[in-house]
């Protein structure tokens, strides 16, 4: 029971005196960077899934 006591003291400090967090600002431009990354390639599987079920129509539509 000592260890996680201790564990939990470590990790405290460790959060509080050694992490680096970033700023206000940081943590907004990260996360549009996040958001943009996110929609394009969303977008990419998108186009690749529309040229995918576009294709198969196609095949089998000429199998038929």
């Amino acid at each position: 029971m000592a260890s996680v006591v201790e564990f939990i003291k470590e990790s405290y400090d460790e959060m509080t005196q050694k992490v680096t967090w970033p700023t206000w600002s940081e943590l907004q431009n990260s996360a549009v960077i996040v958001l943009v990354a996110s929609l394009i390639i969303a977008l990419l599987i998108l186009v690749m899934d529309q040229l995918a079920g576009g294709g198969l129509k196609l095949f089998y539509g000429s199998v038929a």
